[in-house]
């Protein structure tokens, strides 16, 4: 037996009987206005990331346009554009550390942190959200929540292997107050408002 067996074991032997069922998520007064694109929005533009609403008839990634035209490796993992790096054929996530822009869909957005989530099933490799240069997110409005208790009460959160929330690019800063996007993760985070097909 190995040692994650043994160890398997002897949890399973000594777990008291019984049902032990999740506690209730509570519901809390929601701290966002009604308009939740505004209020997502500003969330988001104060961890760092922007937000892009498409004008009707036009480009809806003109937000984006430059990046994209100017990225080298562009990992799609949406119907809406078409990337050059194709993330089924990826066998080891690190083969996606020279990806310049990757275009991933949110499952949902959260109006009180200005975070959005995505699980495996839009990732498709986990790595991508963590090794681009560049994220750019679909959202669709409607699925904008009021905050995050909402989020844990979503039975596609609850059912994923893996959820991920993410709010703005990656930063750090030091001891000086000085603050980096980019340091160890996506230097930039983009939002798209664009409804699902």
């Amino acid at each position: 037996m190995s040692a994650r067996e043994d160890t398997l074991a002897r949890i399973r032997r000594n777990r008291p009987p019984g049902d032990h069922p999740l506690p209730d998520v509570p519901l809390f007064p929601p701290l966002v206005g009604d308009d939740r694109v505004a209020e997502f929005g500003e969330r988001l533009k104060r961890m760092g990331g922007r937000i892009a609403v498409p004008v009707a008839g036009e480009d809806p990634f003109a937000a984006v346009r430059e990046r994209l035209d100017g990225a080298r490796v562009v990992a799609s993992a949406v119907p809406e554009i078409a990337g050059n790096r194709d993330l089924a054929g990826v066998a080891r996530p690190q083969d996606l550390a020279d990806v310049d822009v990757a275009i991933v869909r949110a499952v949902f957005g959260v109006a009180e942190t200005g975070s959005v989530l995505f699980t495996q099933d839009e990732l498709r490799v986990n790595a991508v959200a963590y090794l681009a240069q560049h994220l750019v997110v679909l959202l669709d409005p409607a699925d904008l929540l009021v905050n995050i208790q909402a989020a844990y009460r979503r039975p596609d959160f609850a059912r994923a292997a893996y959820a991920v929330l993410h709010t703005g690019p990656s930063a750090t800063a030091d001891i000086e107050g000085v603050l980096i996007h980019g340091a160890q993760g996506v230097r930039s985070l983009t939002v798209i408002l664009m409804p699902r097909a």
